[in-house]
């Protein structure tokens, strides 16, 4: 069984685990009412979807 001969530091260790963060999602603007929304959904403040009114929304 394969065994480290040292001690890993916390230095070598939060070096590598320093890539874990996380990325924030891209937003878009909504053509019909200039909300962002995520890219390919329906519009959540308009209901629109490429230019076409998919969803009624109340208001």
């Amino acid at each position: 069984m394969a065994v480290p001969k040292r001690k890993t530091s916390k230095a070598r260790r939060d070096k590598r685990r320093a890539n874990w963060k996380l990325a924030i999602p891209g937003m878009v603007k909504c053509p019909q009412c200039h909300e962002f929304k995520l890219p390919h959904r329906v519009c959540e403040a308009c209901g629109y979807y490429k230019n076409k009114e998919v969803v009624k929304v109340e208001a």
